[in-house]
C-alpha cells in the first residue's frame, strides 16, 4: 500500500513519521518553496519540531508523480490552500476511488465552506473522509497515546482508513458518520483556543479556564447544530477531546498565540514569532461570520477576533465579556435553539 502526505508541514511530517510502518511506500508532496535540502537529502526537519524520516519516505514537488498509485492521499495543507491543492489534484489527475483524507481542521473564509464542501466543490466524485481528534504533534512524536476520529459519508471508506492508519498501542481511530460535526468541532474549537492562551498569560486561573472550556463549547454547539451537526460528535474525540487538549497545553499553535495576544503583542508580530500556521486566527474570522449569519450568539469568537484585528486591550476584552447581559444557562435538550 501506498501513502502520500500532501504539505510537509509540522503534523504532516508527523504523520508521515507516525505511519511508517503501516505502508509499504510513503511519499511527502510540497511545493518547490516549502522543500529544504535538510528535508529533501537527510529526511529531517529541525523547526519547529524535529522530525526524523525513515529513509524510505519520498520527498518530491512533482504531484503527479506523488499521487500515482497511491491508496490514500492524505491533505495536511493550510486551509487557505486547500482549493488550489484541489485544483491542482484534479490537474495531476487523481482518480475517484483514491481516498483523500482530509487532517487541516479550519473554514474556508470567503465561502465559510467546511473543508470538505472545498474539496467535493472541486473533486465532485472523490473517495472523501476526514481526519480529527486530540493530536499535539509534540506528544505524537514522543510516542503518547491518543485518539481521533475518521468521519465519512461512506462507513466502507471510513472502516479501510481507520484500519489503514490506527497504529497500535499510540493512535487509536474510531469511525464516525458525521462528517460535519467532526470537522465543525476540530475547526470551531481553535478559536477557543487562543481565548485560552489569552486567559493563560493573564493568570485569570483555573476557575476561568473551566468557564471558558464550557462556554466556548456551548459557542460551538450553537453554531454547529445550526449547519446540520449531532450534538453527540461535539461531545467527543474531534469535539470536546479536541477542545480540552488545545486549550491546556502550551504545545497548541493556537493557545500560544492567545498567550501573546493576552501579553500585548500584535498578531503580526506573533505570527513572525510562531513561524507557523495557526489556523484559529482566520477561523475566529468565519466564526463571527457564521454566527451573523446564523444569527447565533458567539461572544467569545467575537472578543477574540477583536483582540486578534483591533487595538482593543486584554483588559477591555475581559471586561466587555464579564459585563454582557445576564441570561440563562443553555440546557443540554434545549441546545441549538
Amino acid at each position: 500500500m501506498k501513502l502520500t502526505v500532501l504539505g510537509p508541514g509540522c503534523w504532516g511530517l508527523t504523520l508521515a513519521w507516525l505511519l511508517t510502518n503501516n505502508f509499504d511506500e510513503i511519499t511527502v508532496w510540497g511545493r518547490d518553496v516549502d522543500l529544504y535540502d535538510d528535508l529533501v537529502i537527510n529526511k529531517h526537519c529541525s523547526k519547529p519540531l524535529e522530525v526524523q524520516l525513515d529513509k524510505k519516505v519520498e520527498i518530491t514537488s512533482n504531484l503527479q508523480n506523488a499521487i500515482q498509485g497511491a491508496n490514500i492521499i492524505l491533505a495536511v495543507v493550510a486551509t487557505s490552500g486547500m482549493r488550489d491543492v484541489c485544483e491542482k489534484l484534479k490537474e495531476a489527475g487523481i482518480k475517484p476511488s483514491q481516498i483523500l483524507v482530509n487532517a487541516s481542521k479550519g473554514i474556508e473564509l470567503n465561502t465559510l465552506m467546511r473543508m470538505s464542501e472545498v474539496i467535493k466543490d472541486v473533486l465532485p466524485t472523490q473517495k472523501l473522509a476526514i481526519l480529527s481528534g486530540p493530536t499535539l504533534a509534540k506528544e505524537v512524536l514522543q510516542g503518547k497515546p491518543t485518539a481521533a476520529s475518521v468521519a465519512s459519508d461512506d462507513m466502507e471508506t471510513a472502516e479501510f482508513v481507520q484500519k489503514a492508519l490506527n497504529v497500535g498501542g499510540k493512535f487509536r481511530l474510531y469511525t464516525n458518520s458525521d462528517v460535519t460535526g467532526v470537522e465543525l468541532g476540530g475547526s470551531l474549537k481553535n478559536v477557543i483556543a487562543i481565548a485560552s492562551g489569552f486567559a493563560h498569560s493573564m493568570e485569570l486561573g483555573d476557575n476561568c479556564l473551566g468557564t471558558l472550556l464550557t462556554r466556548g463549547m456551548a459557542e460551538i454547539i450553537r453554531v454547529s447544530i445550526k449547519l446540520g451537526a449531532q450534538p453527540s460528535t461535539l461531545y467527543g474525540l474531534s469535539g470536546m477531546g479536541d477542545l480540552i487538549a488545545t486549550c491546556s497545553s502550551p504545545m497548541s499553535r493556537n493557545f500560544t498565540v492567545g498567550s501573546l495576544l493576552g501579553k500585548g503583542k500584535k498578531i503580526d508580530d506573533i505570527l513572525k514569532e510562531l513561524g507557523s500556521v495557526a489556523e484559529g486566527v482566520k477561523t475566529s474570522k468565519a466564526m463571527c461570520d457564521l454566527g451573523k449569519k446564523l444569527g447565533v450568539d458567539v461572544p467569545l469568537s467575537n472578543a477574540i477576533y477583536e483582540a486578534l484585528y483591533t487595538d482593543i486591550t486584554p483588559q477591555q476584552i475581559l471586561d466587555k465579556l464579564m459585563n454582557r447581559k445576564l441570561k440563562e444557562e443553555e440546557r443540554y435538550d434545549k441546545v441549538g435553539s
